[in-house]
């Protein structure tokens, strides 16, 4: 029964240093990802949608190949 105790102690003593560790990603630099990556399709809109054009293309003329 004690050492039940010491393990629930310990699980629980690990779950709080868990819930406090600041070291992982903020929220911060993932709306900065975010906005960066925004910025990015802004810029680099038309040749992403040619880019997306192109290929399906390419996947419509293999699928008619295909079945006919």
């Amino acid at each position: 029964m004690r050492k039940i105790k010491d393990n629930l102690k310990k699980m629980a003593q690990g779950i709080k240093n868990f819930w406090n560790d600041e070291s992982g990603m903020g929220t911060v630099e993932i709306i900065l990802i975010i906005v960066v990556l925004i910025g990015l399709v802004i810029v680099f809109k038309q040749q992403i949608s040619g880019l997306v054009e192109d290929i399906f293309k390419v996947i419509k003329n293999d699928a008619t190949s295909v079945t006919g």
